[in-house]
């Protein structure tokens, strides 16, 4: 025997007037007018070949049937409604691979991903962080789907991004004895500030010696922080407790850096995307 199909809307409308007492409380509770809610009711009550309610001009009153029923309806909806929660959870969400220059994040990055998360919470980001020349060849052989690059890695077409100074970085009690090589902490090859820097001392003949190697800004920073030596920095990756070396140490003027973003994501949304990324350095005083 074929046995009857219970939509779930019906049995919803059943559960709010069983609950609220009235056609037109439970038909405001779900956006339907009195009228539909009643034809709902009745087609429910055809399916199952059974009165559920009592009607009078006043008042609603379960059947006995009713009674019983409304405990198999919620648990019924409830199932529902669960299996539907665990679906929509378990929907993919969109994601972005994002790859940055270790000097264009430096301390600012845990700011930017909060920035982006704000704006596109729907959005899951992966970062990768590391040198500006690696990662843009990385992008254009199809890895990532956005970077930010310093200016000098790429063809120099990307967005700007913003742009900040270099400057050289001491420990606020750091003296540099002018009779010996300059002490330099850097960053390992390759790396732009690198080669920025020596060119500048190679072009004043100050002769250095590199004191601490590190693989990214913050070994930097904590090596300058210890007072191993001066580093070229980007002006907001100067650490806490530091200064910048004024010119009475003699040490030649570093230029402007530039940050570029790239990015292949396309349509509004990937335009919508790529703002925010940008943005978000902005934001977080990058």
């Amino acid at each position: 025997m074929l046995k009857p199909a219970l939509e779930i809307d019906l049995l919803r409308s059943f559960i709010a007037v069983a609950e609220g007492d009235s056609f037109t409380s439970a038909g405001a509770a779900l956006g339907a007018s009195q009228s539909a809610m009643s034809v709902r009711i009745r087609k429910l009550e055809e399916r199952l070949g059974r009165r559920l309610l009592d009607r009078t001009p006043r008042s609603i009153v379960l059947t006995a049937f009713g009674e019983s029923f409304l405990m198999d309806a919620r648990r019924v909806l409830d199932a529902h409604d669960d299996a539907v929660l665990r679906a929509q959870s378990h929907v993919e969400r969109p994601s972005i691979s994002l790859a940055l220059s270790d000097h264009a994040s430096g301390a600012c990055l845990p700011e930017v991903l909060a920035v982006l998360y704000a704006r596109h919470p729907e959005v899951q980001f992966s970062a990768t962080v590391g040198a500006s020349a690696e990662i843009y060849e990385a992008f254009t052989s199809g890895h990532y789907d956005a970077v930010v690059v310093r200016e000098d890695s790429g063809d120099g077409k990307g967005r700007r991004v913003f742009h900040d100074k270099l400057i050289w970085a001491a420990a606020k009690n750091f003296e540099w004895d002018r009779r010996t090589p300059l002490p330099l902490v850097s960053l390992a090859a390759p790396c732009g500030v690198r080669a920025t820097a020596f060119a500048a001392l190679e072009a004043r003949d100050i002769p250095w010696r590199e004191v601490f190697v590190g693989t990214g800004v913050a070994a930097v920073q904590a090596a300058v922080l210890a007072g191993l030596g001066i580093a070229a920095l980007d002006s907001r990756n100067l650490p806490d407790d530091c200064r910048r070396v004024k010119a009475g140490m003699a040490l030649p003027p570093l230029p402007a850096t530039q940050m570029l973003l790239y990015h292949r994501m396309s349509g509004r949304s990937g335009n919508e995307i790529a703002s925010a990324i940008a943005s978000a350095f902005r934001e977080s005083g990058a």
